[in-house]
């Protein structure tokens, strides 16, 4: 997935760069910066004190040293004024030039801090807003995965208004699972055990049969062996019949997950790269689901086909079925994504960032 929302410690990540939440001078502080330094060693501190600080707004780029990643990408955040001093471009500024270096030192994966919203006062909301519109605005035009990193649940947050519609959708519509037992089954786990059954004991023909030397059978014996020829020959008959009808069955398959996406894309005018970017989508999946007919993504990927799309409520479910999925009141996952398409809301983050709120998988996650 192109663009994601994780929480976790940004000095673990396991990407190409991550982005430093620095002051003017680059020579460590405190919050995300002084973390960053001390993981890294004092060999980043050493290759910081060459490039003469840096700017609001800007970024500069050394090496990862101890870090997971290889590169540090240093970018310095406005202060919060208040807002009258140009605090949400420079803040932009500072997502825009972190990601045209880390393009041009060619990396494919990017790790960013939220970026002003600690020491520096900027509104977590408004910061949020400004980074993923920014890392969006980028992501339309170029390949690259791309995290923001938050380190605990108070860092992200939807609007209290949206959470408590959300939440009142899920009360209303939740089924929960139901661990009472049914009256019968209570009966049955209180019922006594069963004696065990009885041998039943061989007729005395039968019994006698076994007693005779093989080869020599009894009347009633070689009619049983030719009533029992006669009905493997019926049998395989009926497979047969069966099997036919099978294959005229198979030959009426409805169309598959793929070809409803492709004939979607194509109804909707839209290019491939147009559809996979709207759907958070990463261009290696898209082209697997493309070009291998029996590939089934997930069901998240699925879904986030369908907002991309812009497809209604029932063409959802339709797609969904095409690749084995259906939506469940009793997965609070799936009646996030259906409160959103139900309110006609087709924008993939905003979702998103609802899912997240909730705990939830990202649409566009999962193969």
């Amino acid at each position: 997935m192109p663009f994601q929302i994780v929480r976790n410690d940004i000095t673990k990540m396991n990407v190409d760069a991550i982005v430093n939440a620095a002051n003017e001078t680059l020579l460590g502080g405190g919050g995300v910066d002084g973390a960053i330094h001390r993981a890294a060693g004092p060999g980043l501190l050493a290759e910081c004190r060459t490039l003469g600080g840096c700017r609001t707004g800007e970024a500069k780029i050394t090496k990862g040293y101890n870090l997971p990643c290889r590169h540090v990408i240093h970018t310095v955040g406005p202060v919060w004024t208040g807002g009258a001093r140009q605090e949400a471009a420079l803040l932009a500024s500072c997502y825009r030039n972190a990601l045209r270096l880390a393009e041009e030192n060619r990396c494919e994966s990017v790790a960013f801090p939220l970026i002003s919203a600690g020491a520096y006062g900027y509104p977590r909301e408004e910061a949020m807003k400004i980074a993923a519109s920014t890392i969006r605005e980028f992501l339309a035009g170029h390949d690259m995965t791309v995290y923001l990193v938050v380190f605990d649940r108070k860092s992200f947050a939807i609007s209290e208004r949206l959470y408590a519609d959300i939440q009142a959708f899920i009360d209303d519509s939740y089924i929960g699972p139901d661990y009472e037992l049914t009256e019968s089954r209570r009966m049955f786990q209180n019922a006594p055990d069963a004696a065990p059954m009885a041998t039943p004991r061989a007729p005395a023909s039968q019994s006698a049969a076994q007693e005779k030397p093989r080869g020599k059978l009894f009347p009633w014996q070689r009619r049983k062996e030719a009533d029992l020829a006669g009905s493997v020959h019926e049998e395989l008959a009926e497979r047969a019949v069966m099997a036919d009808s099978l294959n005229d069955y198979l030959s009426q398959l409805d169309e598959g997950f793929r070809d409803m996406l492709l004939r979607k894309i194509d109804e909707a005018g839209m290019t491939d790269a147009e559809c996979y970017k709207r759907a958070n989508v990463d261009r290696k999946l898209f082209n697997k689901i493309k070009n291998q007919p029996d590939y089934r993504p997930g069901k998240a990927t699925v879904l986030a086909f369908a907002v991309a799309l812009r497809l209604p409520l029932p063409e959802t479910r339709d797609m969904l079925a095409k690749a084995g999925f259906s939506l469940s009141h009793s997965s609070k996952f799936d009646l996030i994504v259906e409160y959103f398409l139900r309110k006609g809301v087709y924008d993939i983050y905003e979702i998103n960032d609802a899912l997240f709120s909730f705990d939830q998988k990202l649409l566009g996650s999962g193969i």
